[in-house]
Protein backbone atom coordinates (compact mmCIF):
# COMPACT_ATOMS: atom_id res chain seq x y z
CA UNK A 1 0.00 0.00 0.00
CA UNK A 2 2.64 2.27 0.77
CA UNK A 3 4.56 1.55 -2.10
CA UNK A 4 1.69 2.10 -4.05
CA UNK A 5 0.61 5.84 -3.02
CA UNK A 6 -1.30 5.52 -0.03
CA UNK A 7 0.09 6.37 3.84
CA UNK A 8 -0.75 3.33 5.99
CA UNK A 9 -1.16 3.38 9.43
CA UNK A 10 -0.59 -0.33 10.74
CA UNK A 11 -0.71 -1.97 14.10
CA UNK A 12 1.17 -4.08 15.66
CA UNK A 13 -0.63 -4.93 19.38
CA UNK A 14 2.76 -5.19 21.38
CA UNK A 15 6.50 -4.93 20.35
CA UNK A 16 6.64 -8.39 21.42
CA UNK A 17 5.04 -9.55 18.54
CA UNK A 18 6.71 -7.99 16.21
CA UNK A 19 8.73 -11.16 15.41
CA UNK A 20 5.95 -12.36 13.17
CA UNK A 21 6.55 -9.86 10.95
CA UNK A 22 9.93 -9.01 11.45
CA UNK A 23 11.30 -9.87 8.16
CA UNK A 24 8.97 -7.40 6.50
CA UNK A 25 9.92 -4.86 8.68
CA UNK A 26 14.05 -5.03 8.44
CA UNK A 27 14.11 -6.75 4.87
CA UNK A 28 11.76 -4.62 3.08
CA UNK A 29 9.94 -1.63 5.03
CA UNK A 30 13.62 -0.15 5.71
CA UNK A 31 15.23 -1.24 2.76
CA UNK A 32 13.20 -0.87 -0.32
CA UNK A 33 13.69 2.66 -1.14
CA UNK A 34 17.35 2.57 -0.86
CA UNK A 35 17.27 -0.99 -3.31
CA UNK A 36 15.45 0.86 -5.67
CA UNK A 37 17.79 3.68 -6.03
CA UNK A 38 15.31 6.07 -4.81
CA UNK A 39 12.67 5.10 -6.89
CA UNK A 40 10.15 3.66 -4.72
CA UNK A 41 8.79 5.35 -1.12
CA UNK A 42 7.63 3.46 2.06
CA UNK A 43 5.75 6.09 3.59
CA UNK A 44 4.04 4.24 6.05
CA UNK A 45 3.59 4.08 10.18
CA UNK A 46 3.91 0.92 12.25
CA UNK A 47 2.57 1.57 15.57
CA UNK A 48 3.07 -0.43 18.40
CA UNK A 49 2.37 -0.54 22.44
CA UNK A 50 5.18 -0.80 24.55
CA UNK A 51 6.52 -0.92 28.27
CA UNK A 52 5.90 -2.52 31.12
CA UNK A 53 2.47 -2.63 33.19
CA UNK A 54 2.92 -6.24 35.19
CA UNK A 55 1.98 -8.28 31.53
CA UNK A 56 5.40 -10.61 32.00
CA UNK A 57 8.18 -11.74 30.06
CA UNK A 58 6.29 -11.48 27.28
CA UNK A 59 3.89 -8.62 27.23
CA UNK A 60 6.47 -6.24 28.48
CA UNK A 61 9.67 -5.30 26.14
CA UNK A 62 10.30 -2.13 24.83
CA UNK A 63 13.11 -2.93 22.46
CA UNK A 64 13.88 0.55 21.02
CA UNK A 65 17.67 -1.06 20.48
CA UNK A 66 16.66 -3.81 17.95
CA UNK A 67 14.52 -1.08 15.68
CA UNK A 68 17.47 1.59 16.07
CA UNK A 69 19.93 -0.66 14.72
CA UNK A 70 17.89 -0.80 11.56
CA UNK A 71 19.05 1.91 8.66
CA UNK A 72 16.47 3.18 6.83
CA UNK A 73 13.78 3.53 9.64
CA UNK A 74 13.12 6.37 11.95
CA UNK A 75 12.05 5.70 15.22
CA UNK A 76 9.32 7.91 17.82
CA UNK A 77 8.84 7.39 21.13
CA UNK A 78 6.62 10.18 22.37
CA UNK A 79 6.77 10.78 26.93
CA UNK A 80 3.04 12.78 26.69
CA UNK A 81 -0.36 13.04 24.52
CA UNK A 82 0.74 16.31 23.25
CA UNK A 83 3.73 15.21 21.99
CA UNK A 84 2.42 11.87 20.80
CA UNK A 85 -0.01 14.20 18.40
CA UNK A 86 2.67 16.21 17.22
CA UNK A 87 4.60 13.21 16.23
CA UNK A 88 2.09 11.03 14.99
CA UNK A 89 1.19 13.82 12.33
CA UNK A 90 4.76 14.34 11.35
CA UNK A 91 5.24 10.44 10.96
CA UNK A 92 2.65 10.31 8.36
CA UNK A 93 3.98 13.17 6.54
CA UNK A 94 6.99 11.99 6.35
CA UNK A 95 7.92 9.73 3.20
CA UNK A 96 9.99 7.31 5.08
CA UNK A 97 8.94 4.48 7.18
CA UNK A 98 8.16 4.70 10.56
CA UNK A 99 8.26 2.77 13.81
CA UNK A 100 5.62 4.76 16.53
CA UNK A 101 6.34 3.32 20.08
CA UNK A 102 3.24 3.84 22.29
CA UNK A 103 4.00 3.83 25.82
CA UNK A 104 0.94 1.50 27.73
CA UNK A 105 1.51 3.25 30.84
CA UNK A 106 0.89 6.26 28.59
CA UNK A 107 -2.64 4.70 27.71
CA UNK A 108 -3.75 3.97 30.64
CA UNK A 109 -3.10 7.28 32.38
CA UNK A 110 -5.17 10.49 32.12
CA UNK A 111 -3.30 13.74 31.59
CA UNK A 112 -3.97 15.42 34.29
CA UNK A 113 -2.69 12.67 36.30
CA UNK A 114 0.74 13.07 34.65
CA UNK A 115 3.79 15.13 36.01
CA UNK A 116 4.88 16.01 32.37
CA UNK A 117 1.76 16.58 29.89
CA UNK A 118 4.03 18.47 27.46
CA UNK A 119 2.75 21.42 25.25
CA UNK A 120 0.02 21.36 22.78
CA UNK A 121 0.87 21.65 19.38
CA UNK A 122 -1.13 22.87 16.28
CA UNK A 123 1.11 21.18 13.84
CA UNK A 124 3.58 18.28 13.47
CA UNK A 125 6.68 17.92 15.63
CA UNK A 126 9.86 17.73 13.94
CA UNK A 127 11.78 14.32 13.84
CA UNK A 128 15.30 14.54 15.44
CA UNK A 129 14.59 17.54 18.02
CA UNK A 130 14.64 16.83 21.19
CA UNK A 131 12.88 18.75 24.14
CA UNK A 132 14.09 20.40 27.38
CA UNK A 133 11.32 19.30 29.94
CA UNK A 134 13.52 20.98 32.99
CA UNK A 135 16.29 23.14 33.26
CA UNK A 136 18.81 22.09 35.85
CA UNK A 137 22.77 23.11 36.27
CA UNK A 138 23.90 19.96 38.56
CA UNK A 139 23.44 17.08 35.54
CA UNK A 140 21.32 16.16 32.78
CA UNK A 141 19.21 13.23 32.51
CA UNK A 142 18.31 11.82 28.63
CA UNK A 143 15.45 9.11 28.57
CA UNK A 144 12.22 8.61 26.09
CA UNK A 145 8.86 7.28 26.54
CA UNK A 146 7.46 6.84 29.81
CA UNK A 147 10.96 6.96 31.34
CA UNK A 148 10.77 11.39 31.02
CA UNK A 149 7.27 10.79 33.65
CA UNK A 150 10.40 9.14 35.99
CA UNK A 151 13.17 11.10 35.43
CA UNK A 152 10.85 14.00 36.21
CA UNK A 153 9.40 12.81 39.61
CA UNK A 154 13.48 11.96 40.00
CA UNK A 155 14.45 15.77 39.70
CA UNK A 156 11.63 16.63 41.72
CA UNK A 157 13.23 14.72 44.33
CA UNK A 158 17.09 15.80 44.03
CA UNK A 159 15.44 19.31 44.03
CA UNK A 160 14.35 18.84 47.72
CA UNK A 161 17.93 17.68 48.45
CA UNK A 162 19.57 21.23 46.70
CA UNK A 163 20.54 19.14 43.45
CA UNK A 164 19.33 20.27 40.20
CA UNK A 165 18.78 18.37 37.23
CA UNK A 166 18.18 19.00 33.72
CA UNK A 167 15.54 16.87 31.94
CA UNK A 168 15.86 15.99 28.06
CA UNK A 169 13.05 14.02 26.60
CA UNK A 170 14.44 12.90 22.82
CA UNK A 171 10.96 12.44 21.52
CA UNK A 172 12.44 10.39 18.61
CA UNK A 173 15.37 7.89 18.75
CA UNK A 174 16.22 7.92 15.18
CA UNK A 175 17.24 10.22 14.47
CA UNK A 176 18.31 11.40 17.77
CA UNK A 177 19.07 15.22 18.71
CA UNK A 178 22.93 14.57 19.57
CA UNK A 179 23.80 18.33 19.42
CA UNK A 180 21.01 19.62 22.49
CA UNK A 181 22.13 16.24 24.45
CA UNK A 182 26.09 17.35 24.25
CA UNK A 183 24.98 20.67 24.79
CA UNK A 184 23.51 20.07 27.95
CA UNK A 185 25.75 17.68 28.85
CA UNK A 186 28.77 19.99 28.42
CA UNK A 187 26.87 22.99 30.68
CA UNK A 188 26.23 20.12 33.73
CA UNK A 189 29.41 18.34 33.56
CA UNK A 190 27.38 14.61 34.05
CA UNK A 191 24.91 12.94 31.98
CA UNK A 192 22.83 10.00 32.61
CA UNK A 193 20.82 8.08 30.33
CA UNK A 194 17.58 6.41 31.37
CA UNK A 195 16.51 3.78 29.02
CA UNK A 196 13.42 0.94 29.09
CA UNK A 197 15.03 -1.40 27.19
CA UNK A 198 17.73 -4.08 27.94
CA UNK A 199 20.90 -2.21 29.47
CA UNK A 200 24.04 -4.60 26.83
CA UNK A 201 24.09 -2.79 23.04
CA UNK A 202 21.19 -0.38 23.78
CA UNK A 203 20.40 2.95 22.80
CA UNK A 204 21.80 4.23 26.29
CA UNK A 205 25.18 2.89 25.24
CA UNK A 206 25.02 4.51 21.95
CA UNK A 207 24.16 8.00 23.29
CA UNK A 208 26.95 7.54 25.86
CA UNK A 209 29.05 6.87 23.15
CA UNK A 210 28.50 9.56 21.06
CA UNK A 211 28.71 12.15 23.60
CA UNK A 212 32.11 10.47 24.76
CA UNK A 213 33.50 10.81 21.68
CA UNK A 214 32.54 14.48 20.87
CA UNK A 215 33.68 15.82 24.03
CA UNK A 216 37.17 14.45 24.63
CA UNK A 217 39.12 16.81 26.91
CA UNK A 218 36.05 17.73 28.85
CA UNK A 219 35.18 16.57 32.12
CA UNK A 220 31.70 14.94 32.05
CA UNK A 221 30.86 11.92 33.99
CA UNK A 222 29.20 9.29 32.08
CA UNK A 223 26.32 6.54 33.10
CA UNK A 224 23.69 4.30 32.14
CA UNK A 225 20.29 3.45 33.64
CA UNK A 226 18.44 0.49 31.56
CA UNK A 227 17.01 -3.41 32.29
CA UNK A 228 19.25 -5.07 33.33
CA UNK A 229 19.88 -8.45 30.79
CA UNK A 230 17.04 -10.57 31.91
CA UNK A 231 13.18 -11.11 30.87
CA UNK A 232 11.11 -9.01 32.11
CA UNK A 233 9.35 -10.59 35.29
CA UNK A 234 5.70 -11.12 35.46
CA UNK A 235 5.78 -10.58 39.63
CA UNK A 236 4.89 -6.82 40.19
CA UNK A 237 7.39 -6.83 42.55
CA UNK A 238 10.22 -8.11 40.84
CA UNK A 239 9.25 -5.70 37.67
CA UNK A 240 9.82 -3.00 39.77
CA UNK A 241 13.34 -4.54 40.33
CA UNK A 242 14.32 -3.85 36.67
CA UNK A 243 12.82 -1.32 35.62
CA UNK A 244 14.08 2.29 36.13
CA UNK A 245 12.00 4.53 38.86
CA UNK A 246 12.12 7.92 39.86
CA UNK A 247 13.67 6.69 42.84
CA UNK A 248 16.28 4.19 41.06
CA UNK A 249 17.16 7.24 38.84
CA UNK A 250 18.11 9.73 41.58
CA UNK A 251 20.10 7.12 43.28
CA UNK A 252 21.94 6.37 39.97
CA UNK A 253 22.64 10.35 39.87
CA UNK A 254 23.66 10.36 43.55
CA UNK A 255 26.54 7.96 42.36
CA UNK A 256 27.43 9.89 39.58
CA UNK A 257 27.73 13.05 41.04
CA UNK A 258 29.80 11.38 43.66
Amino acid sequence: MAQAGLRPVVEVMFVDFIGTCLDQVYNHMAKNHYMSGGRVRVPMVLKTAVGCIGDGAQHSQVLSGLFAHLPGLKLAFPSCPADARGLLMMAIETDDPVIFFEHKRLLMTKTSELNYAGDVYSASIPFGKAAVVRSGTDATVVASGWMIQEAVDAAALLASEGIEIEVIDLRTILPWDKDLVLTSALKTGALLVVDEDYLSFGVAAEIVATVAENSVGASIRLGRHAVPDVPIPASAVLEGVVIPTASSIAENLKKLLK
